[in-house]
């Protein structure tokens, strides 16, 4: 089988290379657009897609339409990080939070009956940097990770495509656990 690819949607993290190391070191080509560059589709040259972290422009989203049109009708499994996790979940109706900032490692409980956490233990430690949170899982998602300080810390749809993680997974052991775990699905 050819080496997977997974297009990396850069919304303006600072963390870009880390992110696309970690899927390199997991066994996947990579490459980065940023999101006003998305293709309307992924025609069979991508097995999955990422979206990075952002800068608070969740609630845009006439700028991040033609990205979560392509999430939507993508067919291959996509994993929003962080920020990534926002607009994912403002597009289905979710609703963000102020809450106190975190940087740095935090414990986080996980289902480990998900596939995505099948190589890590029910508590992970992941790295934060942020203050806004979701507090609930919009319709047609569902909570599969949770904090103190978070009630949704990992989202998954309903279909079981599509997740999302408030934590930046491209740092901490725990959190390219997650990440192979995620590529799983697509091998």
């Amino acid at each position: 089988m050819a080496q997977p690819r997974v297009l990396v949607v850069n919304n303006g993290t600072l963390s870009l290379p880390q992110l696309r190391r970690r899927f390199e070191e997991l066994g996947s080509a990579t490459d980065a657009v940023d999101a006003a560059s998305v293709p309307s589709r992924p025609d069979g040259r991508y097995q999955a897609i990422v979206l990075s972290g952002t800068k608070v422009r969740a609630y845009d989203q006439d700028h991040y339409k033609p990205l979560v049109d392509l999430v939507m009708t993508s067919g291959v499994p996509v994993f929003g990080i962080c920020g990534g996790m926002q607009i994912l979940a403002v597009s289905a109706g979710g609703r963000l939070a102020e809450g106190p900032q975190r940087v740095g490692g935090y414990e986080v409980q996980v289902d480990t009956d998900e596939p995505l956490f099948s190589y890590v233990k029910p508590t992970v430690t992941v790295f934060h940097r942020h203050t806004l949170y979701l507090q609930q899982a919009p319709a047609g998602f569902r909570s599969i990770g949770r904090s103190a300080h978070a009630p949704v810390e990992f989202l998954r749809s309903d279909d079981g495509r599509i997740f999302g993680s408030q934590a930046h997974l491209e740092f901490r052991s725990d959190g390219l656990e997650i990440l192979r775990g995620f590529t799983q699905l697509y091998r």
